[in-house]
């Protein structure tokens, strides 16, 4: 936000440092004191050791209600798995604020994305059986259905391709949803919408919900039986999840969690026109089952829905995860996430996020250590974060990428406070300037033109993009750190206004001050 001017004379330089010195050493020492603080709440410090999963519990029985508190997240779930078994659920909060309605352990709450997981489940069950050949062409298991022409080779689109995202398709219309009973797509005309290509297939990760959705045509097609009746018949019910669907029932209605956007507004019960990428309806208990039965070797639970070989196989690495998801993990297997926690262990994970949901279950499979978190909040991210981060200093696993959102959340608010301070510094530079009669409102001045026109430029296009990002309905940034964003937002609001205002009122002795302290 500085702009230093060249050919600055003598006079010039002693006046801005006669008034920069007592100004300016206050302001590095705020920056430095800012930044200080950011660097240090990013560090692991001196995490605590919770010597038993009673006193661990009872923290987190502590952290969980201030940490909704802290980020308006209305109710939350969680179950721990240990050595493969649940030992603990606990709910916290509301399932509706407006009714003051508990959440509890038995609340069925939107999985979202949590659904990938199990529909990989379902997809290689298949393959067991010989019914699906993972590496051959998609298109040999969609019976009628047909992929749209776009420039690029559908004939590459494989099974495996779309189980590990890396099929080409796009990410999908996430804010796409409709009332529980209304008109809506059917999964055919949805895919024939969404389901185009957009990058060849093959070339690496790129997270997408309809290439998940062209699976439930293919688990349709390859078992005869609707996704949802297969689902259940041979994958939910013997995984012990019993109370777990991925057809709404209007039963669920009266109990159901009122969803809460990222402005906390209700979001009541929807649908999606498919369901494998998003549509599981579980309470956390079922899902901590289905964590269960991710373990592998010594933990690995009695089930007779996949073998243990097909376990690893979708817990190996199919391709290195790049862009965002980069941040919070290594690679991706088939429908998990995948990461290298600290000691060499492999860790596989899979969140999901909706229209006022988030979720997140993650598995040590070699240890038996797993863990649930289900909310009824868009605003959960950095919540989960710190709780994530918690249970793997107790549950011995070092740490996990995921809390690295926390890093993030630290940063952009050490980023957002660098702003204010610099902006508050500068306007009360402008204001003793006017005051004394140093500059005056000229915008068309010619002194110090150049750098007035470029200060006044970046203002202009700070303050377009802050317009353009309020008139998105989603903004990745806003879903991940929404509380801070909202505060990174106004500082940079005041960073553009400072930029303006440095730009409009101009020196009147031929020097600028944008650059003192």
């Amino acid at each position: 936000m500085s702009a230093r001017r060249g050919g600055m004379t003598d006079r010039a330089a002693t006046t801005l440092r006669a008034h920069g010195r007592s100004a300016g050493g206050a302001m590095i020492a705020l920056l430095a004191a800012t930044a200080l603080f950011a660097l240090t709440a990013c560090g692991d410090g001196d995490a605590p050791r919770w010597r038993s999963r009673d006193v661990f519990t009872a923290h987190l029985d502590t952290m969980v209600p201030q940490l909704m508190d802290r980020y308006a997240v209305p109710g939350a779930s969680i179950a721990i798995v240990e050595e493969g078994e649940v030992v603990w659920t606990a709910a916290y909060g509301l399932a509706d604020v407006e009714d003051a309605r508990p959440m509890t352990v038995d609340s069925v709450c939107r999985a979202q994305s949590i659904s990938k997981s199990l529909t990989a489940w379902g997809v290689v069950r298949l393959a067991e059986a010989g019914l699906v050949d993972l590496d051959r062409p998609v298109q040999d298991y969609l019976g009628g259905f047909t992929l749209p022409d776009t420039p690029y080779a559908e004939d590459d689109v494989t099974v495996r391709g779309l189980l590990s995202q890396t099929a080409g398709m796009p990410l999908g219309d996430v804010l796409a949803q409709y009332e529980p009973g209304a008109e809506m797509p059917t999964l055919r005309e949805d895919l024939a919408a969404q389901a185009r290509l957009f990058r060849e297939p093959g070339v690496g990760f790129f997270y997408s919900n309809p290439g998940f959705d062209l699976l439930e045509i293919v688990i349709e097609e390859a078992s005869g039986r609707p996704y949802a009746e297969y689902m259940r018949a041979d994958v939910l019910e013997p995984l012990g999840m019993h109370d777990s669907t991925f057809e709404w029932d209007e039963r669920l209605r009266p109990d159901f969690p009122t969803g809460y956007d990222l402005r906390g507004e209700p979001v009541p019960p929807y649908v999606y026109p498919a369901k494998a990428s998003g549509g599981l309806l579980a309470p956390v208990e079922d899902l901590a089952r289905f964590a269960a039965a991710e373990m592998t070797g010594e933990h690995a639970a009695e089930q007779d829905v996949l073998s243990p070989a097909s376990i690893s196989a979708m817990h190996a690495a199919e391709t290195d995860v790049t862009g965002i998801f980069g941040a919070v993990s290594d690679s991706y297997g088939l429908g998990h996430f995948i990461e290298r926690l600290p000691d060499g262990r492999t860790s596989v994970w899979h969140g999901g996020q909706g229209n006022g949901w988030m979720t997140h279950f993650q598995a040590v499979p070699s240890s038996g250590d797993g863990i649930v978190i289900l909310t009824n909040s868009q605003r959960s991210w950095p919540m989960m974060g710190r709780i994530l981060g918690d249970w793997a200093t107790y549950a011995g696993l070092g740490s996990v990428k995921f809390t690295r959102i926390v890093w993030a959340e630290n940063i952009l608010w050490a980023i957002a406070g660098l702003i204010v301070l610099a902006s508050i510094a500068q306007l009360g530079r402008l204001a003793r300037d006017l005051r004394r009669g140093r500059r005056r409102v000229a915008p068309f001045s010619a002194t110090a033109g150049g750098t007035r026109a470029l200060l006044f430029a970046l203002g202009a296009v700070i303050l377009g993009a802050l317009a353009w990002s309020a008139a998105q309905p989603y903004l990745l940034l806003s879903s991940v750190l929404p509380f801070v964003a909202d505060w990174a937002t106004a500082a940079a609001g005041l960073g553009a206004v400072t930029l303006i205002a440095s730009a409009l009122i101009a020196p009147t002795d031929g020097t600028t001050t944008v650059d003192d302290g």
